[in-house]
């Protein structure tokens, strides 16, 4: 059976989703949590939500899905150990040095791999469960084919998405918030960018705001893929809100139906953006899947007001159990209930009485002990062994019955005795002195020159399709001595796409190529078995040391710091592998399964494209200009409107431990290419005409 699981923002979201038959809900405390905006709880709230869920047979599972410096790791210690001691029964992690954490604080703490990993294949999977991880959260823009690919290829449980809000950008991937006002998705304060307008072209449009997704529809066929836990999305939602849709999820479920009617209607007016979607489920992209909330979409339902009277005015009867009675002479009425989790309490009352007029009869006994209404308890069987002429009263077999329901209840809200250990940080290897090497990585084969070359940066990234379909153009340099080449893989590799990108990369290996830059750790594998140094790119979010570590240990050579840590918290980081930094270049903001220009110009996008000479922009309000520019098989990158320039600050990066720092080539040209390096160099005197610091001074929230 699907396990049904709901978002809780506050305690009311807990009943609220309890009450309308969820089988789990996933709630966040204060810190360390990718809805900070959400009420959210403190460590008693905590502790309370998870009594409440557990003596209803409901699991809590809490978010600790943002990623965290150095500094903060000894807080995430104390925050987990809170979380474990309140009961939870799993904790739903993105920074892979927060596994590493939770590994030796929490050892028996199990532990989900969120969404916000990017996980997207098979490799990926089996990535997670080698890092320790219980469940896996697949990405939101997979199809049902790959979701069953997947599922029916491992052990792991396999949680998916089936309702509420869609991003644009593959979770764990998108910068943009972060990159505009400071507000790091990654760190739970994502101001939601995508949901404004934009121009393309002069042409206004919402061309970055997703439906809400939406899967009733296929409830039966994700069980049958070997999906393990339905997701609804929500927690910076009301508790009305997270009933109503629960209550029709659970209700389709548990009757394994499509919804009618009149529960569309009722999902729609609970919250939509112009309605749903469920085109990546089924294989599909297109601009029907955008939408936004309409001034008729914000009104709040009428039927919200009688909601909150449901679910907070009486109990659901969940938690199924049997009663044992004995009634024998010259003994105490003994009683014992049982539930599904193997509780067993048993209970005694007073001697019965030898009958005057009438002996009680099983058949009383068990109208009495069924009738458990206000409880979250109904009653499975009832056996009943009484001896004849005996009397016994209705009050005495009630009484006993609601002793033994209490114990029950006190028994079931146990918390979990888990073992705890003490997290000890990695010791630091000694600084690296000398000063970082100089890289760079191209778009486009075009941008390469013997003028550029001459300048010897020390490795040169190219993506790997462009390094193949410009294999006669680059030959002469990649035969240069002295001059390094690494391929790019595709930042999103899905399964069905793996086997072309191994064989390109046996392809490139025959061209001379040794490296490759991997941004997703189901990735490493591939490169590995082509024989290739495996460097990793910012798209695994290297925020702190040990996550630094568990890349190496995976075989990285060199990974990249993530582009929304502080200067001064990147030299503190322990690098237990060679750390790159990107120094120069527009920043990508965002990877995106749908591609913003056909979505936006139809088949005539596609066309145009390949010989297309200058970059679409996308433009918001205040008037910057994000370039989109392709990625393997059309999806895209939306790159920041600003370039990102240090060169006249390199005393800031030059002695922070770095191995190497990267000039990431995208929109220039190839004279615009030979300024930077130049400038970097220290050979010239070029500067952006408009241009950021990045973060590296001001970090994020």
């Amino acid at each position: 059976m699907l396990e049904l699981l709901a978002p809780a923002g506050s305690f009311e979201a807990v009943i609220a989703a309890v009450q309308n038959g969820a089988d789990a809900v996933y709630l966040g405390m204060d810190a360390f949590n990718a809805r900070r905006g959400a009420k959210n709880f403190t460590e008693e709230a905590l502790a309370r939500a998870a009594e409440y869920c557990h003596v209803r047979g409901v699991k809590v599972y809490v978010t600790l899905n943002t990623l965290v410096t150095d500094r903060e790791l000894h807080l995430v210690e104390r925050v987990a150990k809170t979380v474990s001691r309140a009961g939870a029964d799993a904790v739903i992690v993105q920074d892979l040095g927060v596994i590493r954490v939770i590994q030796q604080a929490l050892p028996e703490m199990p532990i989900h791999a969120s969404t916000q990993m990017s996980i997207h294949n098979l490799d990926g999977v089996r990535r997670a469960k080698e890092l320790g991880a219980k469940r896996v959260i697949l990405g939101r823009e997979l199809s049902m084919a790959h979701i069953a690919y997947i599922a029916q290829r491992t052990d792991m449980e396999i949680e998916v998405f089936a309702h509420g809000a869609l991003c644009m950008c593959y979770s764990g991937q998108c910068y943009m918030s972060a990159a505009i006002g400071a507000r790091s998705g990654n760190r739970g304060l994502c101001a939601q960018p995508c949901r404004l307008d934009y121009s393309l072209d002069g042409i206004a449009g919402a061309y970055l705001s997703l439906k809400d997704l939406s899967l009733v529809d296929h409830l039966e066929t994700l069980e049958t893929c070997g999906v393990t836990s339905l997701k609804l999305e929500g927690r910076m939602k009301r508790p009305e809100y997270v009933a109503v849709v629960t209550r029709i999820y659970s209700e389709l479920m548990q009757e394994m139906r499509g919804p009618t009617e009149g529960e569309r209607k009722r999902l729609a007016e609970a919250f939509s953006r112009e309605g749903f979607t469920d085109a990546y489920f089924k294989g599909e992209k297109g601009p029907e899947m955008m939408g936004v909330r309409t001034e008729e979409n914000k009104r709040t339902p009428r039927f919200f007001d009688g909601v909150k009277k449901d679910y907070s005015g009486g109990e659901y009867q969940r938690v199924p159990l049997r009663f044992y009675a004995m009634i024998q002479k010259g003994q105490p009425i003994r009683l014992a209930a049982s539930d599904e989790d193997g509780n067993v309490i048993r209970s005694e009352g007073p001697y019965p009485e030898a009958a005057i007029t009438r002996a009680v009869t099983a058949g009383q006994i068990e109208a009495s002990l069924v009738k458990t209404g206000g409880t979250p308890y109904f009653v499975q069987d009832v056996q009943v062994l009484i001896d004849p002429d005996l009397s016994v009263s209705a009050a005495q077999v009630n009484e006993l019955r609601r002793e033994t329901l209490a114990a029950l209840t006190l028994q079931r809200a146990t918390r979990p005795d888990r073992s705890e250990g003490i997290f000890r940080a990695g010791d630091p290897p000694p600084k690296r002195e000398e000063p970082p090497q100089l890289n760079v990585s191209l778009l486009k084969a075009g941008q390469l020159t013997a003028e550029f070359l001459d300048l010897r940066p020390s490795l040169i990234y190219l993506p790997l399709g462009e390094i193949l379909e410009q294999a006669e153009t680059l030959r002469p340099y990649l035969e240069r001595e002295g001059i390094r080449f690494s391929a790019i893989l595709p930042q999103i590799i899905w399964d069905n796409e793996r086997d072309e990108i191994k064989k390109q990369l046996f392809e490139v290996q025959a061209l001379g190529i040794t490296e490759c830059l991997v941004g997703n750790m189901g990735h490493i594998e591939f490169a590995k078995k082509a024989g290739l140094t495996v460097r990793g790119d910012f798209g695994l979010n290297v925020f702190n040391a040990e996550t630094l570590a568990s890349y190496g240990a995976m075989g990285l050579q060199s990974a990249t710091a993530s582009f929304e840590l502080k200067l001064a918290q990147i030299r503190d980081m322990g690098k237990a592998i060679d750390l790159e930094l990107l120094a120069y270049g527009r920043l990508p903001l965002m990877i995106t399964e749908n591609c913003v220009l056909k979505n936006a110009k139809g088949d005539a996008a596609c066309e145009s494209c390949e010989r297309a000479e200058t970059v679409p922009l996308l433009t918001d309000r205040m008037g910057a200009a994000f370039p989109v520019i392709r990625e393997t098989n059309c999806r895209n990158v939306i790159l920041n409107s600003r370039k990102l320039f240090l060169a006249d600050k390199a005393e800031n990066y030059m002695d922070i431990g770095l191995w190497g720092v990267r000039l990431a080539f995208t929109t220039e040209n190839s004279r615009e290419c030979c300024q930077v390096l130049e400038r970097y160099l220290e050979l010239g005197n070029y500067e952006p005409g408009e241009f950021t610091r990045g973060l590296y001074t001001r970090g994020v929230e």
